[in-house]
């Protein structure tokens, strides 16, 4: 599927129509951004946190942006097209992580970072939380942002270059590189202005797009009647009986409830609470006061968003399932939906119903959404991580005397190296979208969410507690990983003659997030127990904790 039946003119042998003139508006827009906020960034306070100046909407919508990724428009509806309604609990859970989140932890920290040396990065919050004289605290916390936002950001480039080869034709090696720059342009120019003005936008296209997709579809098929009915078909042909059904996948075909798998789509919830990225964007804000404005008007959009994913794979299984779309629709071949019907093809659904259901000048705009979707996540974790290793390694460490132009240039040239660790994941492109998000938003829910969560709510807990929940956390996720693959799958060979892949040790099925929580959350508490909080460490609790009872949550 591409745009060259609608060429308009020819640029370098390479076919430009409506959907790439459309797109590249697109781009041309937030590069625009990144040169205003270029001239508006004026010391690294600025390039880190903008000041802390965001208000409502824009500290809401650039949270979820940047949250999302590409598993809104790619992961969710292609785990819903390839396992049916069941997948959406995933969904269900993460809503309930991101609420509880803005509930319980925005406030929180965005008053308790002022208060301890106007932190601004994680690290520095942890920091300035324990009085850690030493620097074991900042580069733990450094290392495993610099581990996880490689698999993080190899992500979303994953799902950019899918875009760019399913919709323009373009070899996955360009476009994975052509992505890359565009990210990095206004990244490296703006800071975080320039990341959380794209986001506030990026998140609007997101919406838009997945309220669009639905009202059309729906139009399509004369109402949900009509798209169940397709479903109903598709499944029959597929011999998947249960695509309709919220709870088949989590009974086995003898009506035994799957504690693991429920467990695990649970366990996503609580990688809210860990993720730096995201908690930027509350340190950021520019006052308690606005969090509930900004809680009420990211939940809203995430709702919206995440319904009109689930609602955009429901309905993709009605129109490309089985031989449907071959036979009835003649839009992609056999071949082509045999591809679309395995765990990774099936995250280009959105892509393919956009370019068949819309105009192609729309088409361009709600493919724009995709990119979006990924930029908007890629920018903010280059960000993160950059403030992290020049405010935590960098100025305390290497060069306390550097000037602020210094320290700005280096979170430049930091986001340049962290790009390229996450082009070398994905280059590899051996993992779907899902599972590379999977595993890095476990590692940061178990390092940091337990220590987070504790150093907001719990006066007793020390710098030696902290520094064992984010080593523990961190090497749990690892080593769950690690022998969930070395022991929960076996070969064997069936009837048939087949080698076929079978479970062993389910235990070890269980999402890694869970454990590493538990297992952060123990460790926190146990050597905390054994370790003496100090008298200043505990006074500033106080302090802090007068100061957010002022506020109304």
């Amino acid at each position: 599927m591409d745009s060259s039946s609608t060429e308009l003119f020819n640029i370098w042998g390479m076919s430009v129509g409506p959907i790439e003139i459309a797109f590249g508006i697109y781009l041309i827009f937030m590069l625009a951004i990144g040169v205003w906020a270029y001239m508006k960034t004026n010391d690294s306070s600025d390039y880190m946190l903008g000041g802390r100046g965001l208000g409502g909407a824009v500290t809401a919508l650039s949270a979820g942006a940047s949250d999302m990724s590409g598993w809104i428009l790619m992961g969710l509806p292609g785990a819903i097209y390839f396992s049916g309604l069941s997948e959406s609990w995933l969904a269900f859970f993460l809503v309930v992580g991101a609420y509880l989140n803005w509930k319980f932890i925005a406030g929180r920290l965005r008053s308790y970072t002022e208060i301890a040396d106007n932190a601004l990065t994680l690290p520095d919050y942890f920091a300035g939380r324990f009085h850690d004289g030493g620097k074991w605290l900042r580069i733990a916390a450094v290392v495993v942002m610099i581990v996880f936002y490689g698999y993080y950001i190899g992500s979303g480039l994953v799902a950019g270059s899918k875009l760019f080869e399913s919709s323009f034709g373009y070899d996955y090696n360009t476009a994975l590189f052509v992505s890359t720059i565009v990210i990095i342009s206004y990244t490296f120019l703006g800071g975080f202005l320039a990341v959380s003005w794209t986001d506030f936008f990026q998140g609007l296209i997101i919406a838009i797009s997945l309220v669009v997709a639905p009202i059309v579809l729906l139009v399509e098929y004369n109402g949900l009647t009509g798209i169940t009915e397709g479903v109903q078909r598709t499944g029959e042909a597929l011999g998947k009986d249960n695509l309709a059904s919220f709870t088949a996948g989590l009974f086995d075909e003898n009506g035994t409830f799957l504690w693991i798998t429920f467990l695990s789509l649970a366990a996503w919830g609580l990688g809210y609470f860990g993720q730096p990225h995201i908690l930027a964007r509350f340190m950021a804000i520019k006052s308690v006061n606005t969090v509930p404005q900004a809680r009420r008007i990211g939940m809203t959009w995430m709702a919206v968003c995440v319904l009109g994913a689930v609602f955009v794979g429901f309905a993709g299984i009605a129109y490309f399932g089985g031989d449907f779309a071959a036979s009835e629709y003649k839009l992609l071949t056999k071949d082509e939906v045999a591809a679309l019907n395995t765990s990774q093809g099936a995250e280009k659904v959105f892509l393919l119903l956009t370019q068949a259901l819309f105009n192609p000048w729309l088409a361009g705009f709600l493919l724009a959404a995709i990119m979006a979707a990924v930029m908007s996540t890629i920018d903010s974790q280059l960000l993160a991580v950059s403030s992290s290793v020049t405010e935590d390694i960098y100025k305390p460490h290497i060069r306390p005397e550097a000037s602020e132009t210094e320290l700005v240039w280096v979170n430049r040239f930091v986001v340049i190296l962290v790009a390229a660790i996450g082009i070398f994941v994905a280059l590899g492109d051996s993992k779907n979208v899902l599972n590379l998000v999977g595993q890095a938003w476990a590692g940061f829910g178990a390092a940091f969410g337990p220590v987070i969560i504790l150093s907001l709510l719990w006066k007793h807990m020390t710098r030696q507690g902290a520094l064992a929940g984010i080593i523990a956390g961190a090497a749990s996720v690892l080593i769950w990983d690690y022998l969930e693959s070395l022991l929960t799958v076996a070969e064997k060979t069936n009837e048939a003659g087949e080698v076929i892949q079978e479970a062993q040790y389910s235990l070890f099925g269980l999402y890694e997030l869970l454990p590493g929580f538990i297992i952060g959350l123990l460790a926190i508490y146990v050597v905390s127990k054994m370790t003496k909080v100090s008298e200043q460490t505990a006074n500033q609790f106080d302090w802090y904790s007068n100061e957010f009872k002022k506020y109304k949550s």
